[in-house]
């Protein structure tokens, strides 16, 4: 055993940080948390302090018992969890949990995995910070607090198996506020005028009407005024300008920016960063600082002049603007700048170039531009036209790295579209005036990255925070994460060419969502609930406050207890006055009146989600109400009484095929057409209200084509052995299992033999690397043709026929 026992919280950290230490050292993994609140009832004892009762995860008893009986045989025990108040919260947590003799136990902390900063840690050790404890402590009390008084209160009020949080119901509550703010907005159509110009020399360039012009009437009438005008440039402005690069990345501003060029969700950010960490090719990645040392300043500076030249390097330092940055000291970096690309998975290299761009950026001169803007006066009129744009002269740190803006493309690069050379008083000729109809625009619907800055901006949460509570919110079903075609819209043009006007029509699409956070009717119930009864749990700016006092007992400045006192006395009042003095929340809308009926239709949430509903229970003649549930994009507080009254026309029976009915509905997994006891997808561009008999029968064969072709090969001798076609390729699927094929395989020549030693490898290798989903309906009707009826093959078949409900489910995933 080595005299030395280091504790950390991940595996791959461990052994990453044993090659650095060497023999000396034996480094094991906590896996994280090895302690929480134990999970039966509250959990702290709020009569004595606010106490809280910790236990030892079931799934953590091994490795306690193992790191239990390590510490005692070390002469020294180490803790190198992360560096902020959860990694300083895990520290205590094994030190009470292990019982660690103070005397042989050491809390060393770094920011980045490398020779240089673990040794720097082992030499410079410390003791367990009780203040950053304290504070981690606080947030959790508090959270469990909230969230075990308030979520009995909705499941008695809303509807049950509901969940409410301190973070997690004001994102909610932002996201439903914009979606309120873009029901109520009404688009306006204004008429944008751009003119085609050229100069004496005959170069080309474009001019915009500053001016909106509010209608078609107004448009034409300008246009109208303008034949047969003369154009001369009143006035032209040269400025010079320039671009800084971006602060280096803090956590949240590395979870917007791989959002928006990456593609990347909050949660997939953060996996992939905590892998670069741990592998030793970034810094710390939970911070909110955007400070670098000067070992990075230093290295990034050698970086640039070796591969730009010394006129793109200029030093800077930034300095963090929010108050309570507290997660770490330095912003993510890489730690090898010399590095400008890694080994690893493509997400890996993808996020760390991105570091890596970013970093060696914030220390590259600054770009210089050139902004021209010309002005065009109209002889017959006082309106005036405007030409501008500019031209990068040295691109300075653009040549390496541009931040991106929500929903924007931008990349930085070359020369923009700008006026050519021309003087005051030159005369310019008009090529052709269109005057578009263009529409205001409503609120943007948030993204990840845009709900993260958002909460950053109003300073709810910290950096350890946003990913978990997003993820949180939608496996609540309080908002969904998906993207939405947009609809057709029309527009007029007026053209005015060669002194006439023409007025055309197109047709565009627009409102088109992609990755968006939509709240759904149930987050707009509980959101309305909690505001009503809760407005102090939800205001921003109590949540801010109470971050701010988790800094101020991080810093010492204010004792955990007395913080929590002071909120819950209050707050459980509130909760006890509410159980006895609020009805119970609904969301039900009287939607209008089914005009072939005369019987209300209401929406209304019910036990399996959001739903319409035409007509009541009528005791004397036993009728029942009929029901129909929402569809994706609908809400309660939205559905028109056409849309609703579309719901209740499924099932629709489109006529016969092959003499049996072929129905079109909608189940659970998404629109279906049902022809001889047989469901069948129908594709995501057809709309189950308006698909014709035609088009699903060509739906059916497809699919019946797919199956033909599934069928690669069955053994008759041994039916349960099946070689099949699937979604990557050929696999054999045995007694419900699904086993790989080499690649290289000519998979119909394998033989019987051949088969079942693949089969036989892959349960002695933990096998079915081939996903349980890739069964298909082939595989189950080549099977039902076999004579072998044995207990197993029934159990495959059952396993079997639920295959095509998982596939949609993980397909929606």
């Amino acid at each position: 055993m080595q005299d030395n026992l280091v504790i950390v919280e991940s595996p791959a950290k461990a052994k990453t940080i044993e090659k650095i230490l060497g023999p000396d050292f034996l480094v094991k993994s906590s896996f994280g948390h090895i302690r929480d609140l134990a999970k039966t009832g509250i959990s702290i004892d709020i009569e004595n302090g606010f106490e809280p009762k910790y236990e030892v995860s079931p799934d953590k008893k091994e490795v306690v018992n193992e790191l239990k009986k390590l510490s005692k045989q070390a002469s020294q025990v180490w803790l190198a969890s992360d560096e902020d108040r959860e990694g300083e919260a895990i520290a205590w947590h094994l030190q009470e949990a292990l019982s660690l003799d103070p005397s042989k136990t050491k809390r060393i902390v770094f920011h980045e995995i490398t020779p240089s900063a673990i040794k720097a840690a082992v030499e410079n050790p410390r003791s367990i910070d009780q203040n950053l404890v304290d504070a981690q402590q606080a947030r959790r009390v508090l959270d469990r607090l909230v969230g075990f008084e308030l979520s009995p209160l909705l499941w008695r009020k809303v509807r049950p198996s509901l969940s409410a949080g301190r973070v997690q119901s004001v994102a909610v509550k932002l996201i439903v506020e914009k979606e309120r703010e873009i029901l109520d907005f009404e688009s306006a159509g204004y008429y944008r005028v751009i003119a085609e110009f050229l100069t004496v020399a005959g170069e080309p360039f474009r001019g915009e009407l500053k001016d909106r012009i509010p209608s078609l009437e107004q448009a034409e009438k300008f246009l109208q005024t303008i034949i047969g005008a003369s154009y001369k440039v009143s006035n032209v402005e040269t400025n010079p300008a320039s671009r800084t690069p971006a602060a280096p990345f803090t956590t949240s501003t590395l979870q917007q920016e791989a959002s928006r060029k990456l593609s990347f969700s909050v949660s997939q950010t953060m996996s992939v960063a905590q892998k670069l960490y741990e592998k030793g090719y970034i810094t710390y990645m939970r911070t909110d600082s955007v400070n670098l040392s000067g070992f990075a300043i230093g290295a990034a500076a050698a970086a640039i002049k070796d591969i730009f030249g010394a006129e793109y390097h200029k030093s800077r330092n930034y300095t963090t603007k929010s108050k309570g940055a507290q997660e770490a000291h330095e912003a993510i970096r890489p730690t090898n700048f010399a590095k400008a690309s890694i080994s690893g998975t493509e997400q890996e290299k993808r996020l760390y170039d991105l570091i890596w761009r970013r970093t060696v950026a914030t220390q590259m001169a600054d770009a210089k531009l050139e902004k021209t803007t010309a002005h065009i006066a109209i002889s017959t009129s006082d309106k005036k036209f405007t030409a501008q744009g500019e031209v990068i002269l040295f691109d300075g740190f653009l040549k390496l790295y541009m931040e991106s803006l929500d929903d924007d493309n931008a990349n930085g690069s070359g020369k923009q579209n700008i006026p050519p050379a021309m003087a005051a008083g030159e005369a310019v000729t008009e090529q052709s005036i269109t005057a578009t109809e263009r529409f205001t625009q409503r609120p943007a619907r948030y993204s990840e990255a845009s709900l993260v800055k958002q909460l950053e901006e109003l300073g709810i949460g910290r950096p350890s925070t946003y990913a978990p509570t997003i993820s949180t919110i939608i496996n609540r079903g309080y908002v969904v994460k998906e993207s939405r075609d947009g609809q057709k819209r029309e527009y007029k043009i007026l053209t005015l060419n060669k002194g006439k006007i023409a007025t055309a029509s197109k047709t565009e699409v627009t409102g088109t969502e992609k990755n968006k956070l939509f709240p759904t009717d149930i987050g707009m119930v509980v959101t309305d609930f909690l505001q009503q009864h809760f407005a102090s749990i939800l205001d921003y700016n109590f949540t801010a406050k109470v971050e701010k006092e988790f800094d101020e007992i991080a810093e010492g400045a204010m004792v955990w207890r007395e913080m929590l006192e002071k909120f819950y006395g209050p707050f459980h009042k509130n909760v006890v006055h509410t159980e006895t003095d609020s009805d119970y929340a609904r969301a039900d809308r009287l939607i209008g009146v089914d005009p072939a009926t005369g019987k209300n239709i209401y929406g209304r949430i019910g036990r399996f989600g959001p739903m319409v509903q035409m007509g009541e229970s009528e005791e004397t003649s036993g009728e029942k109400p009929r029901f129909a549930s929402l569809q994706k994009g609908q809400l309660i507080v939205s559905i028109t009484l056409d849309e609703a009254l579309q719901l209740f026309s499924l099932p629709r029976n489109l006529g016969q095929y092959e003499g049996k009915d072929v129905v079109i509905g909608i189940g659970k997994f998404g629109p279906y057409a049902r022809h001889d006891s047989k469901f069948t997808s129908l594709g995501k561009t057809d709309n189950p209200y308006t698909v014709t008999l035609e088009r699903t029968i060509e739906i059916i064969e497809a699919k019946r084509e797919a199956e033909r072709n599934k069928v690669i090969q069955v053994f008759e001798t041994e039916p349960v052995i099946q070689i099949l076609n699937g979604r990557w390729g050929p696999y054999i699927t045995s007694d419900g299992k699904n086993y790989k094929i080499p690649k290289g395989t000519d998979a119909a020549a394998l033989t019987l033999e051949q088969s079942q030693e693949l089969v036989a490898k892959g349960d002695r290798e933990g096998t079915a690397s081939v996903p349980r989903f890739a069964k298909s309906a082939a595989a189950k009707k080549s099977a039902s043709k076999t004579t072998v009826k044995s207990k197993k093959t029934t159990t495959a078949k059952k396993t079997a026929a639920k295959k095509p409900a998982a596939k949609k489910k993980v397909a929606k995933a």
